[in-house]
């Protein structure tokens, strides 16, 4: 929202649009699955 208040929808679109692909691109490369939560991320850190 702060880019959309600073420079407009359209750039603000843009930017979440490359920002989704650059973490599916990186979940594509790696094999990696999408996790809802980040708790998932701690508890196998933690354990």
């Amino acid at each position: 929202m702060n880019i959309a208040k600073r420079h407009g929808s359209k750039k603000a679109k843009v930017a979440l649009a490359r920002r989704l692909a650059v973490v599916m691109h990186r979940m594509w490369v790696d094999g990696s699955e999408f996790r809802w939560t980040r708790e998932d991320t701690v508890s196998t850190v933690a354990a």
